[in-house]
């Protein structure tokens, strides 16, 4: 399946391509974005840690059908990448998105995880949404439960930061389109 442009009220979401990972390179290896992704992510973070992450994985991945990744632009700035959102299929962990801090807080993951929410279960035909989440970053819950997600599961994982308390966050499909009904 083609990846798409979606939009929301405020925000551009592009197909991530090769060419973004100049504007990643400079916004995302900060400390307040990367402490809570998982540990896979290498810290402190390569001066070539973008273009390796799109080139090799990223976009492999979404050649593939496996994985859906966007660039999240404001329509104020268009042309600035302010965090990236994926989609990726398996079991266990479906989504995942950072934004940088400037832009925190004003509700646009919640906005963009809405918009992706739905082309995974409309679109993808997906049944299930997992996402699993350090218990401390109460922002990223606070998202999830705004949502509709709940907790299903806790256990202990390692992220960037360490090992911590982490907690796996579930959406259905028969859930997310009762949702839709009821707003």
């Amino acid at each position: 399946m083609e990846i798409t442009r979606l939009d929301t009220a405020r925000l551009i979401l592009l197909p991530l391509q090769s060419s973004d990972a100049i504007q990643v390179q400079q916004v995302f290896p900060r400390w307040e974005i990367v402490r809570h992704l998982v540990n896979a992510i290498p810290w402190p973070y390569p001066a070539d840690g973008a273009s390796r992450y799109i080139d090799d994985m990223a976009l492999p991945a979404m050649a593939a059908g496996q994985a859906w990744h966007w660039s999240l632009r404001h329509r104020s700035q268009p042309d600035n990448l302010i965090g990236l959102i994926s989609l990726r299929l398996g079991a266990e962990d479906n989504r995942g998105f950072w934004l940088v801090p400037e832009w925190q807080g004003q509700g646009l993951m919640s906005e963009a995880c809405e918009t992706v929410t739905a082309f995974w279960f409309e679109h993808l035909q997906q049944p299930r949404l997992r996402v699993p989440k350090a218990m401390d970053n109460h922002a990223s819950r606070r998202i999830s439960e705004r949502t509709g997600m709940r907790l299903v599961d806790t256990y202990r994982k390692t992220f960037v930061e360490g090992e911590l308390e982490a907690g796996t966050w579930e959406l259905t499909r028969e859930e997310w389109l009762a949702r839709q009904t009821s707003d």
